[in-house]
């Protein structure tokens, strides 16, 4: 077996350690010589290159020190050739360690245009790559050898290390607008088509949807509450509506509950038999025979689920690009969001950890072209608030990024669990709940009243079920028609009289 012996490279980030004699980092000098001619040659070049390259992207240290003036003279608005540049370097001080004036002068005779500057530059930035990684391997291997290291912590590192390069090295191009309009065109013409006219993903929820145009591609749901009041019960309801009768493949990530409880909630609210009975298995003959009448459906919905107890932001990206690739996944569910964990630098800063999380899952939204819906906890200044203890967007637990990444937030309000049994026009508020969307930032916002069955878990349109009876159970009601079909027209215009923040009674309801 060849000794390995250690070779390093110049670098201002991090030294690259070779992992056997004879081998050098991967580099592309020539290539980094033409680019940097180049940007001197012709004004604008720098221009085409700055989305692609930083100073780090270079493998030669003087390259990197000429990139960051070059950087310099282009942020300042002045102007870039070889009398500039050489200025920029002795002001300063690096003039003479990049090799003087002549060594400036000889990169501008080494190339005759700037025509193939951005297909020299990705290859350079493709070098850079190949180094980090190499650098991250040799990182992982030295702590793999070093026994104090715990294995669950080395773990974390290594995502964190490749989930960082991952993150820096996502660019799209640029699209002109006419391709773009073309795309648009195509999905107005698919939205006509729908029945329901939704563009997005249906909850299932007929108020909602109409609300939101249903679950959108590439948005970040957040749906937020205080515990217990129903947030998991609330996206098991809309993965069961998706599943089975939309037949959208759903990807459910539950850090709090195990699966088999999930699936239990599933098979209670599908069967109709309370939660209770179905833990202790105490079933007569006909529930039995109801539960296996009922669940029929669930068992060929498209619904993974994966119980994985503090999942990284790295890992989840990873099974969602597996799923998405082998089953076309259509939402990604995630309960709940402070549950994950960022990467090992930022633990010990919470809200930064969170911060992270939050503007991940947002990247994966748009890199998947799915809904990503993560739930929150809300914090305690809602129970202290006075009056009706309505949810606002600054409860949101733990960063305001939260807020600020999402481009839809629900939550969810349930004015009984605070002992509220009346809202202000003295309607019974016993098993109802508000779910208020707070941003929407391509839509509307308001109130959408659903029905909470706390036995089974489950939620429904508010008008699939009639009022309480006596023993406070509700009685059904018939409902004709289609609801969705009954107003295709409906604009949520000023002559509609939506408003901000409204919630509507059953008979002034514009749905």
């Amino acid at each position: 077996m060849a000794t390995r012996t250690p070779s390093k490279y110049n670098n201002k980030k991090n030294e690259v350690v070779s992992l056997e004699m004879g081998k050098m980092p991967p580099q592309a000098l020539e290539l980094e010589e033409a680019v940097l001619g180049a940007i001197m040659l012709e004004k604008d070049a720098i221009i085409a290159v700055l989305d692609i390259i930083t100073a780090d992207s270079f493998y030669k240290d003087a390259h990197q020190k000429i990139f960051n003036a070059i950087v310099s003279l282009s942020t300042n608005e002045r102007p870039i050739d070889i009398l500039t540049v050489t200025e920029e370097l002795k002001k300063e001080k690096n003039l003479e360690e990049v090799g003087g004036p002549y060594y400036i002068a000889q990169l501008t005779s080494r190339v005759a245009s700037a025509a193939n500057i951005e297909f020299h530059a990705r290859i350079i930035q493709q070098k850079h790559i190949q180094r980090e990684l190499i650098r991250i391997t040799s990182d992982i291997q030295t702590k793999a050898f070093d026994e104090s290291i715990d294995v669950n912590d080395l773990l974390d590192y290594s995502e964190g290390q490749l989930f960082e390069i991952a993150q820096g090295n996502i660019k799209k191009d640029l699209v002109k607008i006419n391709m773009l309009i073309s795309d648009a065109i195509k999905q107005i013409e698919e939205a006509g088509k729908n029945e329901n006219n939704l563009s997005g993903v249906p909850s299932g929820f007929t108020r909602l949807d109409r609300l939101t145009s249903g679950w959108q591609r590439s948005d970040l749901i957040v749906i937020a509450a205080r515990p217990a009041m129903g947030k998991t019960a609330f996206v098991l309801s809309m993965t069961r509506n998706m599943a089975v009768d939309h037949k959208r493949p759903v990807a459910v990530f539950s850090l709090e509950m195990a699966s088999i409880q999930l699936v239990n909630r599933l098979i209670s609210a599908e069967s109709e038999i309370p939660a209770e009975r179905i833990r202790s298995g105490k079933l007569s003959h006909e529930e039995w025979k109801q539960l296996d009448s009922k669940i029929k459906p669930l068992e060929n919905a498209p619904i993974f689920i994966d119980d994985t107890p503090g999942i990284s932001i790295f890992e989840l990206r990873a099974k969602c690009r597996r799923l998405k690739k082998q089953h076309d996944i259509q939402v990604v569910i995630i309960d709940y969001l402070q549950l994950m964990t960022g990467p090992p630098e930022t633990r010990g800063n919470r809200e930064q950890e969170v911060s992270i999380i939050s503007r991940s899952l947002k990247s994966l939204a748009k890199e998947l072209n799915v809904p990503v819906m993560a739930l929150s906890q809300l914090n305690r200044s809602v129970e202290m608030r006075t009056g009706n203890k309505r949810p606002q967007l600054s409860d949101l637990r733990e960063s305001g990024a939260i807020e600020q990444d999402a481009d839809i937030v629900c939550f969810i309000h349930r004015p009984e669990k605070y002992g509220i049994l009346e809202d202000e026009d003295g309607n019974s508020t016993v098993g109802m709940a508000e779910i208020i969307v707070a941003k929407h930032r391509n839509g509307a916002i308001g109130d959408v009243k659903l029905r909470f069955r706390d036995t089974v878990a489950r939620f429904v349109d508010y008008d699939e079920l009639g009022p309480l009876d006596d023993n406070m159970e509700i009685k059904p009601v018939i409902t004709m028609g289609s609801k969705m079909n009954a107003d295709k027209d409906f604009d949520f215009g000023a002559s509609s009289g939506f408003a901000p923040n409204k919630s509507f009674a059953d008979d002034e309801a514009p749905f």
